[in-house]
């Protein structure tokens, strides 16, 4: 990766600066191209550039909505409408792409088996309305702590949350997430094994092997369902009368949160929390977006932007997203790194694209026959595909406290760990439901989810060991 150029030459004033793809030639003679936050392309880049943003977000996100059993259309829909939001808050000032997040799931997954259980153990439904209610309670929650999260760094700085949320407690959560679903995986690819490894194995090749090689690069998904799509309708496992039977126009199933319900109030605690996990991930996409947007900045002699600087701001954009999911019923949702990655191939990192994108993507929430294909896909597909990317969320939980060389060494950070890992991990499954017996009225009055239960303790436990320091 290219070091930051320090000389940053002397930009004209905003009215009159001409945007990064007309620029004129850099310093060492080549003509550079791309566009910053605040530039604006022609109409046909900005569409086709918007279009490739769908692109790259679509596969990961209908994914979410498939296994958790929320609407396509209205996750496309708040995707979109989310993401030209979370912009508007951010002041148009952080280029990001918001979709459905992976993170969510188990805890979403253990909603709906408690809630919903007949809908959501049926095969044959696509869309638990009555679930999907109630979990958005929990994620207006995570919108709130989000934002209320945002403030506090503004207003006390990030150090102080890293105290209470080390890389050992977030690390740790990530990876007890990623683990914790490897039961609903395998459950799906045994719908097929056949299949299932065919959809996995292929995915697999498309990530290594398409690797920086452009916007191919960013589709290892899209293609892998695609191979697993075509194995299975030759084997005759895809029921095509499910896409004949959509009509080509239809309103997304909105629905409103359900505030009334008192099995809602325990959702708030239990999905708010996995924002430990996706805070870091957000952040780590600001810093990452801020290298790439200042490096083409000093390469056309443009001031550098620094949104490194804007995490509060950042975060509380992350809550808007989700506001606008758990209002209207999409999946929860986070900034994209694959959209982020495409931004830096495509030196792409201009705010009204990622508004156009917004706006195809709310279009393709009405579009019923593409909600028929989705519907379509096998279970043995869908469960190829999670193998993969449930196990890259446990190991992102490992990169984060890599990267942040967490010492293993310490006792503390030993204890903290391998309580979080042990209580999330194991109570998942072996505990009936993934679920302590440890009722709390009104909160849990079920007993509290694994990963939830183990995140608090994790927690808890370090504020322990803040309050009453050891001796080095």
């Amino acid at each position: 990766m290219a070091t930051k150029s320090k000389a940053v030459k002397k930009t004209a004033p905003k009215s009159e600066a001409k945007p990064a793809a007309q620029a004129a030639a850099a310093p060492s003679g080549h003509k550079v191209f791309g566009y910053l936050p605040d530039d604006t392309p022609p109409i046909g880049a900005m569409l086709s550039l918007g279009f490739q943003q769908v692109l790259t977000m679509f596969p990961a996100t209908v994914l979410v909505a498939i296994l958790t059993k929320f609407d396509i259309g209205v996750t496309l829909l708040t995707s979109g409408l989310g993401t030209i939001i979370a912009l508007l808050v951010s002041k148009r000032k952080i280029p990001m792409y918001y979709g459905s997040s992976f993170s969510y799931i188990a805890v979403i997954v253990t909603a709906m088996n408690a809630f919903a259980p007949e809908c959501f153990a049926d095969q044959n439904q696509f869309y638990c309305a009555d679930g999907v209610k109630l979990v958005q309670v929990g994620i207006i929650g995570t919108a709130v702590l989000e934002i209320l999260m945002g403030l506090l760094i503004m207003r006390v700085g990030k150090a102080a949350l890293d105290k209470v949320l080390p890389p050992v407690v977030t690390g740790s959560v990530a990876l007890v997430i990623g683990v914790a679903l490897a039961g609903v995986a395998l459950n799906e690819a045994t719908a097929n094994w056949m299949i299932a490894f065919i959809t996995l194995i292929a995915t697999i090749l498309f990530s290594v092997y398409l690797r920086n090689k452009g916007i191919w690069g960013m589709l290892p998904i899209l293609f892998g369902v695609v191979v697993g799509y075509i194995a299975s309708a030759l084997m005759g496992l895809v029921d095509f009368s499910i896409i004949a039977n959509e009509t080509w126009f239809r309103v997304p199933a909105i629905t409103l949160p359900a505030f009334n319900d008192p099995r809602a109030w325990g959702l708030v605690v239990s999905i708010s929390l996995i924002a430990i996990a996706t805070i870091p991930e957000s952040t780590a996409h600001l810093y990452q977006m801020s290298l790439y947007i200042d490096e083409l900045a000093a390469e056309l002699g443009r001031k550098p932007f620094n949104i490194k600087e804007l995490i509060g701001l950042n975060l509380i954009a992350d809550g808007s997203d989700d506001i606008v999911a758990g209002l209207l019923g999409g999946a929860p949702g986070t900034n994209y790194g694959e959209n982020n990655s495409l931004m830096a191939i495509t030196r792409n990192y201009s705010i009204p694209v990622l508004m156009a994108a917004g706006g195809i993507a709310i279009l393709l929430g009405f579009i019923g026959k593409l909600a028929g294909v989705v519907n379509s896909i096998p279970v043995a597909v869908t469960g190829g595909l999670s193998i993969y990317l449930f196990g890259i969320i446990g190991m992102q939980g490992i990169a984060l406290m890599q990267s942040e060389k967490v010492n293993l060494f310490d006792p503390k950070n030993l204890a903290v760990g391998s309580t979080i890992l042990i209580l999330g991990i194991g109570g998942n499954l072996a505990l009936p439901n993934g679920i302590f017996p440890f009722n709390i009225p009104v909160l849990f009055p079920n007993g509290i989810p694994a990963i939830v239960f183990s995140a608090i303790v994790g927690i808890l436990m370090n504020v322990v060991f803040l309050i009453f320091k050891s001796e080095d």
